[in-house]
């Protein structure tokens, strides 16, 4: 089995894959970009790293039951994808405690209003592979639970369940 962990960053996707109870390995792909030299070069305009998607898919082709947390998790080969949502309001303050920028944290906070990664992992997926999980006023264990019980098959699909176009 392989689980992609996506959201927009600052949903909580490394907090609460840290605290799973699972069997399958937790992988942290931004981790792995970084230690593997698994990039692409670095997106000025961002000041970030950019992934090289097909070095980072080879690099995984022969680990299977594996949990891959990331923001780009959703663009690689998995079975299930877990898309952690939050509040963008939410977003732009836990964007700020880690020292993002204010242009970072809007874009960041409307890729959340405008469901961004969810409709990525949609149209690459399929709603039937999709587990949508709303973290806004969750703790991390919770959170961890719902994707321990999307990965167990006890938590049904839901895609578009969140809606936060009323930030916009």
């Amino acid at each position: 089995m392989r689980v992609a962990v996506t959201g927009t960053p600052g949903t909580g996707k490394t907090t609460a894959t840290d605290r799973l109870e699972t069997d399958l390995e937790v992988v942290h792909l931004n981790e792995i970009v970084r230690e593997e030299g698994l990039d692409a070069g670095t997106d000025e305009k961002r000041d970030s790293v950019v992934a090289d998607l097909d070095a980072v898919a080879e690099y995984l082709t022969d680990r299977d039951d594996i949990v891959v947390e990331s923001h780009l998790a959703h663009h690689l080969d998995v079975d299930r994808v877990v898309v952690l949502r939050c509040d963008p309001e939410r977003i732009e303050t836990r964007l700020a405690d880690r020292g993002e920028s204010p242009k970072t944290r809007r874009e960041n906070a409307e890729s959340e209003a405008l469901d961004l990664i969810l409709s990525e992992a949609v149209t690459a997926h399929g709603e039937e592979s999709i587990y949508e999980i709303e973290t806004t006023e969750q703790t991390p264990d919770k959170t961890a639970q719902a994707i321990e019980a999307a990965i167990a098959g006890t938590r049904e699909p839901s895609a578009g369940t969140v809606d936060y176009t009323s930030y916009l």
